[in-house]
């Protein structure tokens, strides 16, 4: 028998207990390999896969062998990869469904850019790059690295880019040009508070490959700090990034954290999906149990269950979908409170990949559809979840820092609030002491 053993082909018995006593062999292996009957028999498999796993067996209403005898001719004239795809993705629109993918597959390896991000907001002016917003670390969180806010480093928002590993830097140049190949690696930056390079002093840093989690974090906390504004620090801001880990992270460690807010806003904007969710709006709507008195002076009685008794809103945008549009349809469905914002994506049908394709490329066979038992009506699918509240962002309102739809909110939350009244928390009369008799 021929086997891989620690990184080493072997001739073995298959009688024997290990393959200490086998033949090495040297594998020297080439491929012949016919590029246009390779992608042949990926058209023909991604064509049999949509027929045999999509949720709908009519297909949404398409006659498959028409499909099949629409797009077949185009495949002899596939010329490179991207052609096959840019086909199968057409093959797939047929059935106009949400969840339909097509990715990856045998491409030559390419180098890939390493620049260097600093985690901060540059801005042209006085003919230098001004820093204008540095973006903060968590210091126990590992994926919220930033170089330019670490012990040590003393630069601060206003102060001027001017050069970078000793080459004088102005608003002519593209600052990232400097940065290419940086990534972790000791990075010195010319730091003035003038726009001039002469006087400038340096700062050693590590730029970092991606600063999407430090921009992210910056506009949530953002948001949490306009709507405490807002509403006079009555209401919590939960962000609800995706249906799956990160979501239940994210509603967790806001949503508990702010139990002495009098009503929330959850914002699922931009939710990426995952899971068909139902935990969250089950912890939102759960009602007041008991209470604990508080040994503190004055202090308040402890809740039970944990979390927010008051008012709840729930923004929505074009931009979230699967999981949250499902999220939204449940808020909704459990009378947790309004939505406000957009209409959701509309993909309620899931996604699955059940097996790669012969050159390590894969497409989704959308197999599972969501669907309401009591009203007998597909979810979503297609159409979306309509706001009961349609707020509609604009350019010139975002540009100067206004956010209408969070605006909104926080003032359909107060509206709610005000006509709910406050749930106030109060311990029964404590016993008096007896009498002594005489």
């Amino acid at each position: 028998m021929l086997a891989k053993v620690n990184n080493d082909w072997k001739v073995m018995s298959t009688t024997g207990a290990n393959g200490n006593d086998g033949t090495s062999l040297k594998i020297n292996l080439k491929m012949n390999l016919s590029r246009a009957e390779e992608w042949k028999q990926i058209f023909e498999e991604a064509w049999r896969y949509e027929r045999d796993y999509f949720y709908d067996p009519n297909m949404h209403g398409r006659n498959w062998t028409e499909v099949y005898e629409r797009y077949a001719p185009l495949v002899p004239f596939v010329k490179h990869r991207l052609d096959l795809s840019y086909i199968l993705d057409q093959v797939n629109g047929e059935l106009s469904v949400g969840h339909s993918f097509v990715f990856g597959g045998d491409f030559p390896e390419v180098d890939k850019p390493a620049v260097g991000l600093l985690g901060a907001d540059l801005v042209a002016e006085n003919t230098r790059w001004k820093i204008s917003r540095i973006y903060t670390t968590e210091s126990w969180n590992p994926e919220l690295s930033s170089p330019l806010d670490r012990p040590g480093i003393k630069i601060q928002e206003g102060n001027y880019l001017v050069g970078i590993n000793g080459k004088e830097l102005t608003d002519t140049d593209d600052p990232f040009q400097f940065l290419d190949g940086t990534v972790d690696v000791q990075t010195t930056l010319h730091i003035n508070k003038t726009p001039e390079f002469v006087g400038a002093w340096k700062e050693v840093v590590k730029p970092i490959a991606n600063e999407d989690n430090l921009r992210q974090r910056g506009w949530v906390e953002d948001n949490r700090r306009m709507v405490d504004k807002l509403s006079g620090g009555k209401l919590a801001y939960v962000w609800v990034p995706n249906t799956s880990s990160n979501g239940f992270v994210s509603f967790n460690r806001y949503y508990f954290a702010q139990q002495d807010k009098k009503g929330v806003v959850i914002d699922e904007r931009f939710n990426g999906g995952g899971l068909l969710d139902d935990y969250m709006v089950d912890l939102m709507n759960r009602k007041l149990r008991a209470a604990i008195t508080n040994e503190v002076p004055n202090g308040t009685p402890f809740r039970l269950p944990a979390g927010i008794l008051g008012p709840k809103v729930l923004l929505i945008n074009e931009m979230a979908g699967s999981g949250g549009d499902f999220f939204p349809w449940v808020f909704r469905q459990q009378k947790t409170g309004p939505l406000i914002g957009a209409r959701t994506w509309g993909g309620l049908v899931k996604s699955s990949v059940h097996y790669s394709l012969v050159d390590g490329g894969a497409l989704t066979a959308p197999d599972n559809g969501v669907f309401d038992p009591i009203n007998n009506k597909w979810i979503g699918e297609n159409e979306g979840i309509p706001p009961d509240i349609e707020v509609r962002q604009d350019a010139v309102s975002l540009s100067k820092g206004i956010d209408p739809q969070l605006e909104r909110a926080v003032k359909e939350a107060l509206r709610l609030l005000e006509q709910q009244g406050e749930i106030k928390i109060t311990p029964p009369p404590f016993s008096t002491p007896a009498k002594k008799k005489n």
